[in-house]
């Protein structure tokens, strides 16, 4: 399974998995139809199959334009979503599987950015390669989605499900926020070495126009301060030593940044 970064919007990321051995593909979260069209045209590929991670307009666009070019394809998204995607033709819990490319993705319930958000976690293949973690707007890389229809427990707890998966997960979140991420997070956590690193690699390839996405679940746990909510220094900076009300006073001071 290929994986493809399609730019559209303004900062949003669109994944393209490709399976060549069939010539089929899928897409993740398209926010709009034309960059989809416009790859699947290259690779002479059919669309069979959208993984919606959950209803917000950026992210299901271009649903019923690429419905309408693929009539075959398969909508899928969470079971609390119905009503809100377009097409959606499958409804997924918790636990649930899907199958492309000869891989098994888990879906994984992750509320907190929205009551009905999921994430799709395909593992790998051999143990020792990469596992590909498609996360829509709950887990951002240096960062996390805003709490719009959920709780900061129900985020917590979302994310928690996302940080126990192996640190060499390639994290494919749905936008380009990484530098502004990381510029906030050195607000709170401006000693960590890790951290102050990845900052100057993040600022370099931004100065060159590149990409941050993926980005690796290993680097999120040592730098992501929404995944660091039991750190003493992070919740110094909370000034509490609660895990959801630093969580909270956190993700506040960033919706102000």
């Amino acid at each position: 399974m290929q994986v493809i970064r399609l730019e559209a919007l303004s900062d949003n990321y669109i994944f393209l998995l490709y399976d060549r051995t069939q010539n089929i593909a899928a897409v993740v979260d398209p926010a709009e139809a034309e960059p989809v069209l416009k790859q699947l045209a290259e690779l002479k590929a059919e669309l069979v199959a959208i993984f919606n991670t959950h209803h917000h307009q950026d992210h299901v666009g271009g649903n019923q334009q690429l419905m309408q070019q693929f009539p075959a394809v398969t909508v899928y998204g969470g079971i609390e979503d119905r009503g809100r995607i377009p097409g959606q033709q499958v409804f997924l819990e918790d636990n649930s599987h899907i199958k492309f490319a000869n891989r098994v993705a888990e879906v994984i319930f992750v509320p907190g950015h929205t009551r009905a958000h999921i994430a799709y976690y395909f593992p790998p293949e051999v143990a020792s390669e990469p596992g590909d973690l498609f996360c829509g707007d709950t887990l951002f890389a240096g960062g996390c989605g805003r709490l719009f229809e959920g709780t900061p427990a129900q985020m917590i707890n979302s994310l928690n499900k996302l940080r126990s998966l192996p640190d060499n997960t390639r994290v494919w979140c749905a936008h380009e926020y990484t530098l502004k991420n990381l510029q906030f997070a050195l607000t709170l956590d401006g000693e960590n070495a890790d951290l102050q690193k990845r900052f100057d690699e993040v600022k370099a390839y931004r100065s060159r126009g590149e990409a941050t996405i993926p980005s690796l679940l290993g680097v999120e746990k040592r730098t992501n301060p929404f995944l660091r909510w039991e750190q003493p220094t992070l919740q110094s900076a909370a000034k509490s030593n609660d895990p959801v009300q630093t969580f909270a006073r956190i993700r506040g001071m960033k919706d102000k940044f």
